[in-house]
């Protein structure tokens, strides 16, 4: 089997999989796979993510209440193939920096 019948077969495999797994327990997760995100851009995700919480610990700490700041951040790095919104609401379900996603929504949502 030559590598790029390889590729396809596992991608085929992958995205049998990815419409098994429970998008109400793993949305992000899924978004991930159906979308495509490489493991370096799901690397670069999560360092955003720590540096954002990082920074939202202490913006907190110096009393800020709105983190509207950070929210802009976010959507203005995050990759192209995912959609900042959903991705927020699909990180919160799945536990990803919980206070964060939580402040993120709480913008959202006024």
């Amino acid at each position: 089997m030559k590598n790029t019948e390889k590729n396809e077969t596992i991608n085929f495999y992958l995205q049998l999989l990815s419409r098994t797994i429970d998008t109400n327990q793993y949305p992000f997760t899924r978004m991930v796979i159906v979308n495509n995100v490489t493991k370096g851009e799901f690397a670069d995700l999560l360092n955003l993510l720590e540096s954002l919480h990082h920074q939202y610990l202490i913006q907190k700490e110096e009393g800020f209440l709105d983190f509207t700041s950070l929210l802009i951040q976010f959507a203005g790095m995050l990759n192209a193939k995912l959609d900042p919104n959903k991705t927020i609401y699909a990180l919160k379900k799945e536990g990803y920096y919980p206070s964060l996603m939580e402040e993120f929504i709480n913008v959202l949502e006024r």
